[in-house]
């Protein structure tokens, strides 16, 4: 396809789901799944319009799917309630490290004895799929950021998580097969990329934040007058706390998140010692003037537009899978094994259907996108690279269809009772 065509392509669809964006939400599907069928009806299953072969594409698509994934979890971040609370977060801390830790084992297993493919191979797999996404799964997550439904919390903030706790474990798969150094034992691996990196990535994404935030009420006190470019500033606190992260040897996804967590939360408790927000029993009510509120909506955007991308070029890329019994076998094994035992493992006790709904809806989407690229950029083998590419493409577009036909009628029967 020729550039005019893209832009002719891709504005047609931003505009139809700007101008029917409440009847969409009405329906028993998501949007993903209308520039999913887009996409596999102009792409080499349907009219062959244009295909693409992610393995040629891979650092082209690396970049793309990072910024998707750094800006959904910045807004995951902002989005979380007020305050922090340990009993809160102990049941998304429990599924974004235990329920992962647990799917990874269970899908490398499933790699090793059943799909044959190496162990290092298995791990990595598991790694790449094992995190629930935060681009895709927006419609079960939390909509507003003064929505406190706990489903949608616990939804959202796993997926805030897991995509930088699962890089430790994609780093010890390419390790597994020689293409990264894990160190004497495993030593190196576990010292610095899974207690540092994830240790650090909070604590540089924490103090970023809470940073940015302090800062901006201290010029908002002096100068009121003074206008603060909100939407440019969230943009630099993602930039920099990531780049601060990645050099410092820390995952990076973590901090994003953490960023956007620290930068909400201590905007609203500068406010409320200021009597500009009312502190309740629920939390702290949301003020107007800060960075976070003022560049959401400007967030949100992006990762709409970031999905319809990155969704249609998904159907361009189809014939890597089709015919491969090995993707639909991964993803059967993934949603109806792997996800429910892991959930089901680290929640134990609490309402049974609030378990089951999570246990259901671990969307896999972008973030998996992006490791598989990022593996395949490391060196990964063309061979075991394409093998890998079949079944990552066949599980996240058979995310997109089964978690979107089910989403709206099942929290919906699920918020009724």
């Amino acid at each position: 396809m020729a550039t005019y065509q893209w832009f002719l392509l891709i504005g047609c669809l931003m505009l139809a789901r700007g101008l029917w964006g409440t009847p969409i939400a009405h329906l028993p599907f998501t949007s993903a799944m209308i520039y999913l069928a887009v996409g596999l009806a102009l792409g080499p299953l349907g009219l062959g319009i244009f295909s693409f072969d992610p393995l040629e594409t891979a650092p082209l698509l690396e970049v793309l799917t990072e910024v998707a994934v750094l800006i959904s979890l910045f807004s995951a971040g902002i989005k979380m309630p007020v305050p922090v609370s340990v009993p809160r977060w102990l049941a998304p801390i429990r599924l974004a490290w235990g329920a992962m830790a647990i799917s990874i084992l269970l899908m490398t297993l499933f790699a090793y004895y059943v799909l044959g493919l190496p162990l290092g191979a298995g791990v990595l797999l598991g790694a790449m799929l094992a995190p629930t996404d935060p681009v895709l799964a927006s419609d079960v997550q939390l909509r507003h950021a003064g929505d406190r439904d706990p489903l949608r919390f616990t939804l959202s903030c796993e997926a805030g998580m897991n995509d930088g706790s699962a890089f430790p474990f994609v780093m010890l798969g390419l390790g597994l097969l020689g293409l990264h150094d894990l160190g004497p034992y495993g030593l190196h691996w576990l010292g610095h990329e899974l207690l540092w990196g994830t240790i650090g990535g909070i604590a540089i994404g924490g103090a970023c934040g809470a940073g940015l935030a302090r800062a901006s009420h201290a010029l908002r006190q002096c100068r009121p007058s003074h206008e603060v470019l909100d939407d440019l500033m969230g943009l630099g606190l993602i930039a920099v706390a990531y780049g601060l992260t990645v050099s410092a040897g820390a995952w990076g996804f973590l901090a994003v998140f953490a960023a956007g967590v620290a930068l909400r939360q201590t905007e609203l408790k500068l406010a409320a010692r200021c009597g500009k927000a009312i502190v309740t029993e629920k939390g702290v009510e949301p003020v107007q003037d800060t960075i976070s509120a003022n560049s959401l909506l400007f967030k949100e955007h992006l990762e709409r537009l970031s999905e319809l991308t990155l969704v249609l070029l998904l159907g361009g890329a189809a014939v890597v899978w089709i015919d491969d019994w090995r993707g639909w076998a991964t993803a059967l094994f993934l949603f109806f094994v792997a996800r429910p035992v892991s959930v089901l493992a680290v929640l134990g006790g609490g309402n049974p259907r609030s378990r089951a709904i999570t246990a259901w809806f671990g969307v896999r989407g972008i973030g998996s996108l992006y490791y598989l690229m990022y593996a395949i950029n490391h060196g990964l083998p063309e061979p075991l690279a394409r093998s890998l590419t079949g079944i990552t493409v066949a599980v996240i577009m058979l995310s997109i269809v089964m978690h979107g036909t089910s989403v709206t009628p099942l929290l919906d029967r699920f918020w009724r009772r």
